[in-house]
């Protein structure tokens, strides 16, 4: 299905950090450099250093091709480099993988699915990962693989939906794995009662697109260098489920019960042999923007019940006063109520939940109709069906946190965007939806040039040059760079300026 860039507006593409645009760049101008991060990639510095455990990316939406059903995906492992070898790219075995939901408000989990991973050798005589072409996912040639097991924990009570299947291993390259889409297709299976789940683990191209130049001074100084996804041809390892969607309703009861709250988690076992939370994902960029340096740890490891913790950093954000110190852009008036509200509830008449408990969740009602022309600014595009109401893979969470961060709910109407306005590779009509990964023996796995940059990257220049003179982009640009984006946090509907459809219930 083909996704709409715009929704029938202008757009007026700025690719800055200083307009909120892509991601953390914190210590720019006080605690020195920082490893690059997106959505949730290194975002806090623990995690940082614990790829395997890092969840990247969270997605939660109704299935379009089977719509009786909710797709679940989590991602792990940022920045996997095709040719990543001799090893390449595993699950951590001593963790526990989850997705947590959420159906009635009370900003605790009603039901989680949990994976865990077990490592399997058929010869540590060889550092080759697969000893010759692999064929089958049973294949001998496969010399090292992995097994998963996934449960659903409801109320205390475990059923096990996948007592051991394999993962779909790393793309090593054409010559170990001459038909990978053969791989992927069989690493997709109906389990769980009845076989009503379905199920995927394994590698996958990074789904999530932006420009991650802005560390080389602010995309080079002159704006000279945006436009491009970053993430392209990196991979990521991906577990996805195709849920029924009784099996997330409160009571099982869809109609009465349509909205949930979804949010991933990592446990990571430690010497004593208890399991502790190292990593937390609900809303896209949170933990990476509105989250401080000192508290990130803290974030990744806290509960949704715990949220109105973090309340201070969302009503009195500092980036709006810098874009209007940069740009002559007025900031909304603070408090930043309008913010609090989405942050911590959802959008009231879309996927607000009856009777909320304040807590930061990627909601979604389930019952809001798979539209045949979607577009990837989602909600603010006229598209109930996307991001903030869930998120789905080419819903551009970029573009539509900065225009909201800018004052779309409160009469400031913009439309910025970060240059990148799709993913570099299609994405798939079929469970799980994902883009095969990049292949190892690809010489080249990262494009130049992201598909619908340039419609993008001509506004930023000319929006640029009104900035600027000779070339030099002003110095309190830097300071605005270390301030990030306001991004998962943000994220209101324009309901004013705009006529739309409710979900129905």
């Amino acid at each position: 299905m083909k996704v709409r860039r715009t929704a029938g507006r202008s757009r007026t593409a700025l690719a800055l950090t200083a307009a909120g645009g892509l991601m953390l760049i914190t210590g720019v101008a006080s605690i020195g450099p920082t490893p690059a991060s997106s959505s949730s990639h290194r975002e806090a510095p623990l995690i940082a250093g614990l790829p395997q455990y890092d969840t990247t990316d969270l997605y939660a939406f109704r299935s379009p091709d089977r719509q009786n059903s909710v797709t679940l995906i989590a991602n792990w492992i940022p920045f996997e480099e095709p040719a990543g070898g001799p090893n390449f790219y595993s699950f951590a075995t001593d963790a526990r993988y989850n997705i947590n939901v959420d159906n009635d408000g009370d900003a605790k989990p009603d039901v989680t699915f949990r994976w865990t991973f077990k490592d399997h050798y058929v010869s540590d005589d060889t550092f080759l990962y697969a000893t010759g072409p692999v064929t089958a996912l049973s294949d001998e040639n496969l010399n090292y693989y992995q097994t998963y097991r996934l449960e659903r924990i409801t109320n205390g009570r475990t059923t096990v939906l996948v007592k051991s299947r394999r993962v779909v291993p790393s793309d090593v390259g054409s010559a170990s794995m001459p038909d990978y889409a053969d791989l992927r297709a069989a690493g997709v299976k109906n389990v769980g009662p009845e076989g009503r789940y379905r199920s995927f683990a394994g590698q996958a191209e990074d789904p999530f697109f932006l420009d991650l130049r802005v560390f080389d001074l602010l995309y080079g100084g002159d704006f000279s260098e945006t436009g491009d996804d970053t993430l392209a041809g990196f991979n990521v390892n991906s577990v996805a489920l195709q849920v029924p969607r009784p099996a997330l309703a409160a009571k099982g009861d869809v109609k009465s019960n349509p909205i949930v709250g979804v949010w991933s988690t990592t446990d990571r076992r430690g010497v004593d042999g208890k399991y502790r939370q190292v990593s937390r994902l609900g809303m896209p960029l949170v933990n990476e923007v509105v989250v401080p340096l000192k508290d990130k740890n803290r974030f990744n490891a806290s509960q949704p019940a715990d949220d109105g913790q973090f309340l201070d950093y969302v009503t009195e954000p500092e980036l709006p006063k810098l874009i209007e110190a940069v740009y002559g852009l007025d900031a909304p008036a603070k408090p930043r109520n309008d913010l609090v509200s989405v942050f911590l509830t959802g959008v009231e008449g879309l996927n607000q939940p009856d009777g909320v408990t304040p807590s930061e969740q990627l909601r979604l009602n389930m019952t809001t109709p798979v539209t045949e022309d979607p577009s990837s600014l989602g909600v603010i595009g006229g598209d109930n069906q996307g991001f903030p109401n869930g998120r789905r893979l080419a819903d551009d969470v970029i573009d539509i946190a900065l225009q909201v961060v800018e004052g779309e709910l409160v009469g400031q109407p913009n439309d910025l965007g970060d240059g990148v306005g799709a993913n570099d590779v299609e994405f798939d009509s079929t469970f799980p939806y994902l883009a095969l990964p990049a292949r190892g023996s690809d010489a080249t796995p990262h494009p130049a040039t992201a598909p619908g940059a340039q419609e993008e990257q001509g506004a930023s220049e000319e929006f640029m040059g009104g900035l600027t003179s000779n070339g030099v982009v002003p110095p309190l640009l830097t300071a605005v760079g270390g301030a990030g984006l306001l991004a998962g946090a943000v994220l209101m509907v324009r309901t004013q300026r705009r006529t739309r459809l409710l979900p129905a219930r």
